[in-house]
Formats: C-alpha cells, structure tokens, sequence
C-alpha cells in the first residue's frame, strides 16, 4: 500500500459521503467508490477490498437506522444474515474462478431488466404484495445466492436483493430496502474479512471513507422514509441502468467488443 495525500483523503471522503446517500436508498454506491479508488491508485483488487470496508460503514449506518424505525427486524433476519455473510465470504475466496469478462457481459443485461421491471410494473408502492417463496427457502437459496455474487464481483448486490425482496417475498419498497441493507451489511462483513485476511485492504483509505458513508447512509435512509416508493423506485431504475451503462463501457467487456468491435 502507498501513503495517500491529505486532497486525495478528502476527495475520497466527498466521494464516500455520496455513495453512502445514494447506496442507503437504492444501492450503487460501488459504482461512485470503486472508480474513485481506482483513479486514486490502487490495483482492481485494493480498490474491491478497501471498498468493502468502507462499505461496512454505510450499510451499517442505513441498517440501524431502518431497525430503530422498525422496518426490519435484525433479531429475526438475523440467521438470514449469516447466510448471507458465508455466501460472500465463500465468493471472495473463489473470486479467481470465474473468469471476469463473463460477468461483465452478463450484469449489464441483468441490470437493464431490474430498472426496466422496477420502471415499468404498475401499482409498486410500499404496502407489501403477495409472497411467491416461503421465507425460509428465500433464506437458504437466494440469501446467500446473492451474498456470493457480493463477494465474487460485487456491482447491483442491493438492487438484485431489492428485486427478490419485492417480486418473491412481496415486500413493499420501502420494507424492502430496508431489509436489503441488512442483508448487504453482512454480505460487505462476509467479504471485507477474506480481503483483509490476504491484506488487500487500505484502512487509512477505508476508514477515512468509511467514517463519511456513515454519515451519508444516515441522511438517505431518513430521506428514503421520509418518501418511500416515490423517491426508491425512480433512484433505483437510475442506479441499474447507470450502473449498466458504466460497466457496458468499460474497455474490457466483452459484451461491449462485440456489439460495437
């Protein structure tokens, strides 16, 4: 690791205070830090583990406030959360098996059909719908599903919880961001502890963005309950579809050597 300028500090920390305001309500907030990171020097593999920690900060910071309002129950979706934590420990130790361009094709597309359905179906409010899945089999299958894909590459995990949350286990928006910070909380804790154990991450970075994703995550999470559905829905279509554009573009997928050479 490289000593870091006191500007490059603060940068990071403006860029830290967004990501946390904007991943509290819609998740995304990997698309604003880890760019950042990358631009400031760190190798793809720094920039993922000091993302993670910084990451816990934000998450964290929304889950508490969420709980303390009671639209989540940590105690109970407590062992939803260890799985979730074991699937993305599990991803970040396998993150050399599969190789990157086959995701980077695939969750550009992915996330196209998340903002359009989330944009698109009618009636999405915050009052819960019809459950699809039984709770328990949400917990044991997609739970930790999604907590691998955190671990593994990382971009969209809120919005792929948010999507389950709400077509599967009939959660209104609002419930269900709330539970998908929880969830994302322990899928960054299940990663950022492989990461730190092979010492690829940046504390003085991470800590320094970290303190400032906690004190943004805190004013979206106010803002989110504040709106509900009306602020969610339309910040979440734009999270996926930019997110998908700016992994689109990216020099190295494949997805985009193909559809334009």
């Amino acid at each position: 690791m490289f000593e870091l300028a006191t500007e490059t500090l603060l940068v990071l920390a403006l860029v830290g205070l967004a990501a946390g305001f904007v991943d509290s309500i819609a998740g995304g907030g990997g698309l604003i830090t880890v760019p950042a990171l990358l631009l400031c020097g760190f190798s793809p593999v720094e920039a993922l583990g000091t993302n993670k920690l910084q990451s816990l900060f934000g998450s964290g910071s929304a889950t508490l406030s969420y709980a303390a309002k009671g639209h989540v129950d940590l105690r109970r979706q407590a062992p939803f959360a260890v799985l979730s934590a074991l699937g993305a420990a599990a991803g970040a130790l396998l993150a050399t098996v599969v190789p990157d361009g086959v995701l980077e094709a695939v969750l550009p597309v992915l996330l196209v059909a998340i903002a359009l359905y989330f944009a698109l179906k009618p009636n999405m409010g915050d009052v819960d719908g019809a459950r699809r899945i039984a709770p328990l089999l949400f917990g044991v299958t997609l739970v930790p599903a999604i907590g691998f894909y955190d671990g593994l590459f990382g971009p969209g995990t809120g919005s792929f919880f948010m999507l389950a949350f709400v077509t599967l286990a009939g959660y209104g928006m609002l419930k269900a961001t709330a539970h998908t910070k929880l969830l994302n909380f322990a899928s960054n804790l299940g990663a950022f502890a492989v990461f730190s154990a092979v010492g690829v991450v940046s504390w003085e970075a991470g800590l320094v963005m970290g303190a400032a994703q906690f004190a943004g995550a805190r004013m979206g999470a106010a803002l989110a309950m504040k709106s509900g559905a009306k602020l969610i829905k339309p910040l979440l279509v734009t999270t996926c579809t930019v997110l998908a554009l700016r992994l689109l573009v990216d020099d190295g997928n494949p997805l985009r050597l193909w559809l334009w050479g």
